[in-house]
Formats: structure tokens, C-alpha cells, sequence
């Protein structure tokens, strides 16, 4: 639909491969885009801070196949950015390095549409950084060059002044240039460099993905080789590779390599990826669950209509504490609601959400599970308390159990609920069979029955082989081990540091 109001388009630098590494400008183009469309190299993970409505199109180009041309890049934006859309264009790296991002320019000045050009960290700077290679060092060289490693070898004539490289350049990187190496090689030490220069290859740089390999101009052809290195890579000749092997702070880290699927509910799953991608393993966000609130919210309202009636309120997990609040809002309510009502909760996250809204916890046990929040009740007279125990529709029943044998009135309210995602089985399942999984985290019973559900019947031995199973707890394990998962692993303590912790020392041992 044609619209009066002028379009603008940001050619923005997404970075190497970490979205960590995308820029506060960068990632506030991608907020306010009507249209993102983005690249190979541009991380995927970026687009969740793209608006629910904006449109999404992905460009790649990968190894001579291009999903659309560069011609048909520059025209898809101009298009776009004509009808009034604000256009993000996400390009993998910096725009204006290699990135063809001053044609795209070019094309939009041609077009008279407005445009901003947000840089990026290059692959060329950050794929060294993370192999433990600084570009530039007092002790070793001053200078630095960047190069196309793409130059075809067959034209007759190079656009690269490979003398003065092999000559004046203290650090040369390469970028694109993995399948050129043997052509990058002979045109440097025909140029005079020598083959005993240190040399290194990094590919995938700064995603957990990265493999990095080291040696001499002499022999990084054959290393690169015998490794399988392939696109995407980064080549850096110099002096300063020496530096790698103590350098090398990324590949080092513990968990490195490690891919492991993370279950747990997408909205709740980032401090587990975080922790986890901290110590270096690669996440794979495969939520078995999500949570929603209950087919009914008039058990709940009632019960917040009558809060005062109550002596105690328990909480059980940060879900709970977020759908109470949400509804004792919508219902006109605050903490002032509470008058004399005394809290418990299970875990330190609960409790610490609880806090966000004001409330500091009576009763939090020091094991993190039901039966613990039972032992802590002993010593109180529950003889007729009336206890309102919000939590999810299918948790345990051993809490409102044992508090009504204690004598206490025990109100049991549905504040959520969890369904099963089945979204994304044939991807999971795909990685399962490729042998591509490392370790399965379980947070919950309900993230491991859903897990199983998702495999087909008889086939878990087959799909799982030597894959290692990590429980929160012993609650979350029973149920793994009862459904036929081998259980190696489960946290000490029933938090999700405590959780990253049991997987940590389990490697380590290892």
C-alpha cells in the first residue's frame, strides 16, 4: 500500500557472531524496524528484539547459493523503504567492511531515501580477540591491513598489492579467504615474506561454534586442511599469532564445545543459556513447555477478594508469585492487600521475586523443594490457619497434604498452568540423531514428560546413546529416571547456578 510518509532504511553492522557483541544503536534499529532483513553472518538470535509485527526476510548468501542477489537486496530495500517502512538491513560484521554495504548506500542516495549507516564489530578484529591474537602489540608490530581473501586467482591481473603486504605490513588479516589459502600463501612468499612467519586460521570466530588453528605460512595450508576448516574464517598472518597460545581465553573455557539443550520455558530460559554460554557451551533453546495463565482466573479472584481471611500465603516457584500479583493488580489490589498475612516460599528466585514486589519472605527452607517448606512448618501451630497455596494446576499434591495433616485450611488455587510445545520436535530430534547433543537440562517433572513425549515410542536409547542427562533435583530426576532417562547429573542445590554448577564440576571431573 503506497503511503505518503517516508521510509527510512539504517544499514546496520550486527557483528561477528555473538549477539552480545551487536551495538546499543544497532540493537535500538532493530526495536523500532517495520522490516528487518538480514544476512548468513548476522546472528538469528538478534531478531527477538524486533517488534511482534515487524516483517522479517532473511537475504543469505552462502557458498554461491544466495537466497536473493545483491541486485535484488538493493532493490527489496528501496521497495520497502518507498512505502514508508523503517528499514533495518542487518548485515553480518561491518557494512563498510567487505559487507557491500556502500553499494547498498549508493543505491538509496540514488533512490533519495534516507539512510544511516550503523557500524559493527568486525570478524576481522573480534574472530582474533576471541582466538587469544591481538592485531596489534608493541613488542611485535605497529601496522595492520585488511584484505579480501575473495580476489578470484584467475584474473588477470591481482587489485592487491601483495609486495607491499608481504613487505610493510606488520599484522595482514584475510577475510573470506579460506578457499583461496594455497593462492594466499604463494602470492606472499613470492613476495618476499617468510615461510616461517606465524599464521593462524579462526573460523566461526566468537560464537561457540569457533575452531581456531595455528602454525607458519609454511604449513597453515595443510593444518587448515587436515582440520576441515572451512568458510566462514578469518586469516591472520603476523608476528603476533605467537601470542595465541596464552592468550587463548575463549576456547579454554570450560564448557566450550559443549552443546547443550536447554527445556525449560523460552521466557524463563535466559539465565540458564546465560550461565551456561558463560562457561562456553552452546545453547540450544528447545522449550518443552510453556506457561500460560489458567482457563479460569475466578478461583483466584475469589481468593484475592478474600485475602485477609488468610494467615499464609506460599509461593512455590516465581511463576506463581507473577501470576498472583498480575491478577491482585487487575483486581485493584497492592501489597497493602496483605495486612498481617504472613509468606513462604520455595528457592532463593522466588524469594527474590517476591522482594520485586515488596514483600520480603517469612519462611524460606534450605533445601528448595516441598518437603523442605514442610519441615520448616513444624515448629509453627497450623491448627486451623487458613493457608492459600497459589501455584500451577499440575504441581505435587504432597504440600496441601501434609499442611491439612497439620491442621491447617489449605486452599489450593490453579495461578497457571503449562502446556507442551511441540513447535520444534523435528529440529530436536534431527540434532538428536546427527549425534550433535552433548547434555539435556530438565528444570521441572513437566520439562521432562514433555520431553519424552516429543520422542517417538521406543526410541529414546536409540536418540539419546551417550547424551548426558541433567536434573534441578531429585524431584525433577525421579521423574527422568521413571520415564527411562539415565540421570548423571543433579544439582546439589535446586537453583539454576546450582544446576550450572553440578554440570560444571561434572566436566571438570571428567
Amino acid at each position: 500500500m503506497e503511503t505518503s510518509k517516508k521510509g527510512k532504511v539504517y544499514l546496520v553492522g550486527a557483528g561477528p557472531g555473538d549477539p552480545g557483541l551487536i551495538t546499543v544503536k544497532g540493537r535500538e534499529c532493530i526495536e523500532r524496524a517495520d522490516v528487518v532483513v538480514y544476512d548468513y553472518l548476522a546472528s538469528p538470535s538478534l531478531l527477538k528484539y524486533a517488534k511482534n509485527k515487524s516483517e522479517i526476510i532473511y537475504v543469505g548468501k552462502q557458498g554461491g547459493d544466495h537466497t536473493l542477489s545483491q541486485d535484488g537486496i538493493n532493490a527489496l530495500i528501496v521497495e520497502k523503504a518507498k512505502k514508508g517502512f523503517t528499514v533495518t538491513r542487518l548485515k553480518g560484521g561491518d557494512p563498510f567492511i567487505f559487507g557491500r554495504g556502500a553499494e547498498e548506500a549508493e543505491v538509496l542516495i540514488e533512490n533519495g531515501i534516507s539512510f544511516e549507516v550503523v557500524p559493527g564489530v568486525t570478524s576481522a578484529i573480534a574472530a582474533p580477540a576471541y582466538a587469544g591474537i591481538p592485531l596489534t602489540h608493541r613488542s611485535f608490530t605497529s601496522t595492520v591491513a585488511f584484505v579480501t581473501g575473495h580476489e578470484d586467482p584467475e584474473k588477470a591481473e591481482s587489485g592487491i598489492n601483495w609486495e607491499a603486504l608481504a613487505k610493510g605490513i606488520g599484522t595482514i588479516v584475510f577475510l573470506m579467504g579460506v578457499k583461496n589459502l594455497p593462492n594466499i600463501v604463494m602470492q606472499l612468499v613470492n613476495n618476499g615474506i617468510s615461510p616461517n612467519t606465524p599464521a593462524a586460521v579462526v573460523r566461526w570466530g566468537t560464537t561457540p561454534k569457533q575452531r581456531s588453528v595455528s602454525g607458519t605460512i609454511g604449513n597453515i595450508g595443510e593444518r587448515v586442511k587436515s582440520a576441515g576448516i572451512k568458510s566462514p574464517a578469518v586469516i591472520i598472518v603476523g608476528n603476533v599469532v605467537k601470542l595465541k597460545e596464552k592468550m587463548d581465553w575463549f576456547e579454554s573455557k570450560p564448557l566450550f564445545g559443549k552443546r547443550i539443550v536447554v527445556t525449560r520455558a523460552r521466557e524463563q530460559a535466559s539465565d540458564l543459556v546465560g550461565m551456561l554460554s558463560d562457561l562456553g557451551a552452546e545453547c540450544l533453546e528447545f522449550p518443552t513447555i510453556k506457561v500460560e495463565p489458567p482457563d479460569d482466573f475466578r478461583p483466584l479472584d475469589k481468593a484475592i477478594e478474600n485475602l485477609s481471611t488468610y494467615d499464609w500465603l506460599i509461593f512455590t516457584s516465581v511463576n506463581g508469585v507473577s501470576f498472583f500479583f498480575e491478577r491482585l493488580h487487575a483486581n485493584g489490589l497492592d501489597i497493602r492487600a496483605f495486612h498481617k498475612i504472613k509468606t513462604a516460599v520455595i528457592g532463593p528466585a522466588t524469594s527474590d521475586r517476591l522482594f520485586c514486589y515488596g514483600l520480603k519472605s517469612d519462611v524460606m527452607p534450605e533445601s528448595y523443594r516441598a518437603e523442605s517448606v514442610i519441615d520448616a512448618f513444624r515448629t509453627e501451630n497450623l491448627n486451623g490457619k487458613r493457608i492459600l497455596l497459589p501455584r500451577a494446576e499440575e504441581a505435587r499434591a504432597i504440600l496441601p497434604e501434609e499442611l491439612t495433616k497439620m491442621g491447617a485450611l489449605v486452599d489450593e488455587i490453579t495461578a497457571y498452568r503449562t502446556r507442551a510445545v511441540t513447535d520444534e520436535a523435528s529440529d530436536l530430534i534431527k540434532e538428536l540423531k546427527n549425534k550433535a547433543i552433548d547434555l539435556i537440562t530438565f528444570t521441572s517433572s513437566s520439562t521432562v514428560k514433555n520431553f519424552a513425549a516429543l520422542l517417538p515410542a521406543g526410541t529414546m536409547e536409540e536418540h539419546l546413546g551417550d547424551v548426558v542427562i541433567a536434573a534441578i533435583g531429585p524431584v525433577t530426576a525421579d521423574t527422568a529416571k521413571d520415564m527411562g532417562f539415565k540421570v548423571s547429573i543433579i544439582a546439589e542445590s535446586f537453583t539454576i547456578s546450582g544446576l550450572c554448577d553440578a554440570i560444571l564440576q561434572h566436566y571438570l571431573k571428567r
